[in-house]
């Protein structure tokens, strides 16, 4: 008779043939459940530290005598831009805009613009708005630019259904170039609201619009995106969020930009968190950052402040964006008059 082969031993036998394994694995497991929980909490730490931070600054911001002037004209001003959007749906603004070299009917200040400096007079600004909305944001700061000598001040429209930063800034630039073909002024301004400040920036920095733009002046643009873009999923919405695949490439480098940027930000904006969010600091870009108190995000393009600075900024550069006239009046932080 014929004996069967033993069979393989199991149990603690077969576990002394590997010594080390399973402690080592377990080991490893421990090592990489910690790292992520610790990843999970640190992440969650951070945002919770964020939104502290950015609903702190808010609050005490809008504690402030000029915080609470500011919450009362943002108010003020957004039922009359509801009023108004409609009429911005139609039409072209300013296209009928002409420089007249003609001063004796104009007003003093308008005079004294053409007078001192006429190419700075004529050069046209084209105003971009934010999303889902229109050029009736502009109606203060346009009238406000003629007042003050501008001959040529021009927004456009793109589409409320926008779903991409890149089409929009593809978009403007065929209005520009539409413009400097119909002016014969080689290089523009550009003045962008909120998001409108971001397609203008792509614009510039990564298809070559720097060729084009002499300022680009950004009132309230989530310029290193926006944490209130979590709050509705598309792809727009995704593009405008933190470390976005736009942000990283807007952060990418842009050697011998000509540009000249000017970047308005407040610590009451209600639609940028953090609000510093809305600064620019890019090691290529030549760029001056104004902090305002006490200022909501609609009420940017309407606040006397803002006007004048505009103004001061754009009546007084050089080919290469530096200012040329001395004692040029300083822009006041604390004010949040509407433009007159």
């Amino acid at each position: 008779m014929s004996q069967s082969s033993p069979l393989p031993r199991r149990g603690p036998a077969a576990l002394r043939s590997a010594p080390g394994d399973v402690p080592r694995r377990a080991r490893a497991l421990g090592r990489l459940a910690g790292s992520t929980v610790a990843r999970v909490t640190g992440t969650v730490e951070a945002a919770a530290t964020a939104a502290q931070d950015v609903v702190g600054g808010a609050a005490k911001a809008l504690a402030t005598p000029t915080g609470m002037l500011g919450a009362t004209v943002e108010a003020a001003w957004l039922t009359t831009h509801l009023a108004l959007y409609p009429w911005g749906l139609v039409g072209r603004h300013g296209r009928d805009s002409q420089l007249e070299y003609r001063v004796e009917h104009l007003p003093p200040t308008q005079r004294g613009l053409v007078i001192s400096d006429v190419e700075a007079a004529g050069t046209p600004i084209l105003l971009v708005h934010g999303m889902v909305d229109n050029r009736s944001i502009f109606t203060l700061l346009r009238l406000g630019l003629r007042r003050r000598g501008f001959g040529r001040v021009v927004s456009m429209n793109y589409s409320p259904f926008t779903a991409d930063v890149r089409v929009a800034a593809a978009q403007l630039a065929e209005e520009v170039e539409a413009l400097v073909a119909e002016t014969g002024y080689e290089r523009i301004h550009v003045v962008g609201h909120s998001m409108g400040g971001l397609i203008a920036r792509y614009y510039v920095t990564r298809l070559g619009g720097d060729a084009r733009v002499h300022t680009l002046v950004t009132l309230g643009t989530p310029h290193q995106g926006t944490y209130t873009a979590y709050g509705w999923h598309s792809r727009l919405t995704r593009q405008l969020r933190p470390n976005s695949g736009l942000m990283r490439e807007l952060d990418q480098p842009v050697p011998q930009c000509r540009t000249r940027f000017v970047v308005y930000w407040s610590d009451l904006d209600q639609m940028v968190f953090p609000q510093r969010h809305a600064a620019l600091d890019h090691p290529d870009l030549s760029v001056r950052n104004i902090d305002l108190h006490g200022v909501g995000h609609m009420s940017l393009p309407i606040i006397g402040s803002v006007v004048h600075g505009i103004s001061s900024t754009l009546a007084h550069l050089d080919s290469e964006g530096h200012t040329v006239t001395p004692g040029v009046t300083v822009l006041q932080r604390r004010t949040t008059r509407p433009a007159s």
